[in-house]
């Protein structure tokens, strides 16, 4: 408003008259449409804070909860038991850890002597071997809860983060003891320390530290034992390994022609099998394979099966599934006749040397038919597992693989 209008309405003489303006309304009415977004706006904010912080996720998770474990638990009581009759081909591994469930089972056998059961057992192989597997049918044997939780969940980009979930793990631990606690890729944050560029210790230091501590601060008597996994146990600290740590260690190797038999028995429980699958053949068929290998095998075949509207697998099924795993699938390309022919020589090269050397291993297939990243395979499998590997060997591996490339030169005039 124009202060200057009220003067110049009087010079004028225009009659002024003001009224003051009723509210006719409810106060309360009023004080609600004034204050009552802003209350809604702060209860919706408390109530989102809230469920997070149960769930353990979302920013009022990620400001409340992150100290907490995010250590995944498996009763035997709720879930799915896992028991050693669902292990195989693992035996030796299966058979260090049978005094571990015993000690859980009747930890008085072992006290009444003085003895302790040890705090730790860490299972070391590589990949797919096994080891999670294992660690939950030592749980499911002695009936007590499982606590798993992966190395990298510790570690947050806040610090002391980890240090906090260790903690919080292992009193969740003795809260239900006795129970197992199994830390998966533990060389992720249980790598050797060392000097520190910016000075004091790391997220991962801390850590770790808190682990050495917590392992430090319980008894065996309480019925807590510490299982943890690695494919890397050359990288660990070695306050990790001393006794009354970590001082058990169980190697899981690759399973031989018998245990991948067995392994495949247990993946196919529920594969309807034809009369021809030899699973005795197909175990030799595969050396060096994990458990996870063969069980993704079944799985390939499976499918496969089921795409070509079959109701039970067949050894086909099986063999194609190998080798689209080992060779890699069929890729539709279209080649011209002289890139078919210099790779079909190619391949003879390959198989007609791994026929004819000595000490080879059997040509299984060959083809010209492009898979994975190869325009042409050929596959060769050993009749059965190799632990040692003589000149013989070595020598007609040179030559079939230099057989491929000599093959070809010089080529033969083609025919128009």
């Amino acid at each position: 408003m124009d202060p200057g209008l009220e003067a110049l309405l009087i010079d004028h003489k225009v009659e002024i008259s003001a009224v003051p303006i009723q509210s006719g309304g409810n106060p309360f009415v009023t004080f609600l449409l004034s204050v009552g977004p802003a209350l809604l706006i702060i209860g919706f904010y408390v109530w989102l804070f809230r469920r997070a912080a149960q769930k353990g996720g979302g920013i009022g998770g990620a400001l409340m909860g992150i100290g907490r474990s995010t250590a995944r638990r498996y009763d035997t009581e709720r879930d799915k038991k896992v028991t050693f009759d669902d292990v195989a081909g693992i035996d030796d591994a299966e058979s260090q850890l049978v005094e571990i469930v015993e000690f859980l089972k009747a930890p008085e056998k072992y006290t009444r002597l003085g003895g302790t059961a040890p705090k730790g057992v860490l299972l070391v192989g590589a990949p797919g071997t096994g080891k999670t597997l294992l660690a939950k049918a030592v749980a499911g044997e002695a009936g007590v809860p499982f606590f798993l939780m992966s190395a990298a969940e510790f570690v947050e980009m806040i610090v002391g983060v980890g240090a906090a979930r260790v903690r919080d793990l292992f009193k969740q631990a003795r809260e239900h003891a006795p129970a197992i606690i199994f830390i998966d890729e533990l060389d992720s944050i249980g790598r050797a320390r060392g000097q520190v560029a910016i000075g004091g210790a790391s997220e991962q230091e801390q850590t770790l530290n808190q682990i050495l501590t917590e392992m430090d601060g319980f008894s065996s008597r309480e019925g807590i034992i510490v299982l943890a996994a690695t494919n890397q146990p050359d990288v660990l600290d070695k306050a990790l390994l001393r006794p009354g740590r970590f001082d058990r260690r169980v190697v899981v190797n690759l399973p031989d022609k018998v245990g991948r038999e067995a392994i495949l028995k247990v993946h196919t429980r529920h594969v309807p099998l034809a009369g021809d699958a030899n699973l005795a053949e197909l175990a030799a068929a595969t050396p060096g394979f994990t458990g996870a290998d063969l069980k993704n095998v079944v799985n390939e075949a499976a499918l496969l099966a089921a795409r070509r509207e079959q109701n039970e697998v067949r050894q086909k099924d099986f063999y194609d599934a190998l080798e689209k795993i080992v060779l890699g699938p069929e890729r539709p390309i279209l080649l011209s006749l002289d890139d078919r022919e210099r790779i079909a020589y190619h391949e003879s090269g390959h198989a007609i040397l791994g026929l004819l050397v000595p000490g080879a291993d059997p040509v299984h297939r060959v083809t010209i038919v492009p898979r994975g990243q190869a325009l042409g395979v050929t596959y060769q499998r050993p009749d059965s597992d190799r632990y040692n590997y003589p000149e013989a060997y070595l020598r007609a591996r040179i030559v079939g693989m230099l057989g491929g490339r000599a093959a070809p030169e010089p080529l033969p005039e083609r025919r128009r």
